[in-house]
């Protein structure tokens, strides 16, 4: 997940918690929720409580990235040898932690209790030195204790080497800030005044479990500002799929960035003209204690309803498969855990193809095979791009792929999977991608669920393609 998926990211933020600059890691969901992050962390933890050495986490879905198997670590900056007023800077990073407890990852559970562990914002090392007792929590709370405490360290380190680098530059960033975010935030703002005023609105079907979801958008452009409104969308739903409104702002926030300002520096600035808002209680706006483990299937969603109601009225690409298939594997006998993710085709744009069997808007990378049965009892048979997935148009959509595996010792599976019903629909006259499938020896299984597997059994997926763009 972090080695090889690249599912981490990492950004510097000035002495008011606004991040000034962020990594070329990670997604959506790490970058633009840690931009809210330390702030909240600062009304928690105001700065005349932290001393030099001090780092901080939390994995509270609704302070950060927007479920419990993320954990983001701040790690506050002070002046060269003064060890106490108020800190100078922030580094902050999110990791996605390869356990944390509970159910797995997974849409099975009914609340966020059962999800695993949760850590408010706790200071993991107090002036230097770790807290003993935060650690052992976390160890009896965790089916890989060691592996998420290296993840921990490392993320504690990496903030620890941020914090030298930056003291070297005898830099102060403070001084800087306001002309860094002030010139993104009006270049973000010149481009929206590209886009002509206007409402304009779009509705995406999703699977859900026993019937479709709607998410509903609506763009409303004023000048330099623009808001995204997800009223009309779904209620939330009583397992695990439901989205905090942070993780919604940030993919939200990201649809637009890929449709107007994507050359321009993305940080505090840049997301002040850009408001997001959700009726409470809906799917795009969750509350504790509602389940939220598998909220990446939902949450990208919000991108191509922005964008689908964004490319009325400028060009823009078709949907794609979007939701990023997660599969989490445990062992039934002895502890064990894998998870990875799936990506399928993405949409056909006005100039090009849809790339094939890419993540959008995750961006993730894919786990390699060779890794995946290194660590785990897990074999891949079958790793191939499914032909004539993606839809037909003057421009192809990209194609799904097929992956098909067994389990040499009993385990228990979750597959968390989106668009098995209705297929990604084209644009300007392109046909739709093909839905995706889950399959059990040949039996379609539904694509939110958990089911025990056996050696000599077979899982196959077969991930949706991309919608096609104009006629052919």
């Amino acid at each position: 997940m972090v080695r090889e998926a690249g599912d981490l990211s990492a950004g510097i933020f000035d002495r008011k918690g606004r991040m000034l600059a962020q990594a070329v890691t990670g997604t959506p969901g790490h970058i633009n929720t840690m931009a809210q992050a330390v702030t909240k962390m600062l009304e928690d933890h105001p700065p005349e409580t932290l001393r030099e050495g001090d780092v901080l986490l939390t994995n509270n879905p609704w302070s950060v990235s927007g479920h419990r198997h993320d954990i983001t670590v701040v790690t506050p900056v002070f002046e060269a040898g003064s060890g106490d007023g108020a800190p100078i800077a922030y580094f902050a990073s999110t990791c996605h932690a390869a356990d944390i407890g509970g159910r797995g990852l997974t849409t099975e559970g009914r609340d966020v209790h059962e999800e695993g562990l949760g850590l408010p914002w706790v200071k993991f090392h107090k002036a230097g030195e770790p807290d003993p007792s935060i650690e052992a929590i976390i160890r009896e709370n965790v089916r890989l204790p060691e592996v998420v405490m290296g993840d921990l360290r490392a993320q504690v380190i990496g903030g620890e080497v941020a914090n030298r680098r930056l003291r070297s530059l005898d830099l102060d960033v403070n001084a800087l800030a306001d002309e860094i975010l002030g010139r993104s935030e009006a270049a973000v703002r010149k481009a929206i005044r590209q886009v002509p005023d206007g409402r304009y609105s779009h509705e995406v079907e999703l699977d859900g479990f026993e019937q479709p979801l709607p998410i509903r958008c609506t763009v409303t452009v004023a000048g330099d500002e623009l808001t995204c409104d997800f009223a009309g969308t779904a209620d939330a739903q009583a397992r695990g799929i439901n989205v905090v409104l942070n993780y919604t702002a940030a993919y939200a926030i990201y649809a637009v960035t890929c449709g107007l300002s994507s050359d321009i520096p993305h940080n505090a600035g840049s997301f002040r003209p850009i408001h997001v808002t959700a009726p409470e209680g809906c799917l795009l706006n969750a509350q504790p204690p509602q389940p939220v483990a598998a909220r990446h299937i939902i949450g990208h969603f919000a991108t191509p309803a922005v964008m689908g109601a964004l490319g009325q009225a400028i060009p823009l690409p078709a949907e794609g498969a979007t939701g990023l298939w997660g599969v989490n594997i445990q062992g039934a006998e002895r502890p064990w855990a894998q998870t990875f993710f799936l990506s399928g085709g993405m949409g056909a744009g006005p100039e090009w193809d849809g790339l094939d069997a890419t993540a959008f808007p995750s961006g993730v990378q894919a786990v390699p095979v060779e890794v995946i049965e290194a660590t785990t009892p897990v074999r891949i048979l079958e790793k191939s791009l499914i032909e004539s997935s993606g839809g037909a148009g003057k421009h192809r959509g990209g194609r799904g792929q097929r992956v098909r595996l067994i389990v040499d010792e009993p385990a228990r599976v979750s597959v968390m999977a989106e668009r098995t019903r209705t297929g990604a629909p084209g644009r300007d006259g392109g046909e739709s991608g093909r839905p995706g499938k889950v399959l059990l020896d040949g039996d379609q299984q539904p694509a939110k669920a958990a089911f025990p597997m056996n050696p000599g059994q077979e899982l196959n997926l077969e991930l949706p393609g991309g919608g096609g763009y104009g006629r052919r």
